[in-house]
């Protein structure tokens, strides 16, 4: 995006930080209360994963909830990738030793020119790099 204004892909890390409350959870609210919906994006990976969790949880109605309210009303982005990009994926993989949901965000990310939001430490051996949640605020 033009103009220095950072867009960001948001971690499936950084939504279960928020969902189950945890250590950073206040970083994570605050992260979300702060920054314009209009510049989230997550992927339909993070979607989908998070569905896996609420209904193994068997908490279909807080999964609703959660794409109905949080995702959907606040205007967060979802983006997925077609299989003609599934090359990419295999070879951000191999080149900085990402498993397949993390070089699937990060190629989101690469195609997108996003700023990664994760305390995933494994992108720190990427390119692109991440920042956390708490590193935007200040």
């Amino acid at each position: 995006m033009s103009g220095g204004i950072n867009v960001y892909l948001i971690d499936t890390n950084i939504f279960l930080e928020y969902i189950l409350k945890r250590q950073h959870v206040r970083e994570v609210r605050d992260f979300f209360y702060r920054v314009d919906p209009a510049l989230l994006h997550m992927t339909d990976f993070s979607l989908h994963t998070l569905g896996v969790i609420y209904l193994r949880e068997q908490k279909a109605g807080d999964f609703l909830t959660f794409i109905n309210e949080d995702i959907l009303a606040s205007g967060i982005r979802i983006l997925s990738l077609d299989p003609d990009n599934f090359a990419k994926i295999a070879e951000v993989s191999t080149r900085f030793h990402l498993d397949f949901d993390d070089a699937y965000q990060y190629t989101i990310a690469d195609l997108n020119n996003l700023t990664i939001v994760s305390y995933d430490r494994d992108f720190d051996r990427t390119e692109k790099g991440r920042r956390e949640p708490q590193d935007l605020l200040t």
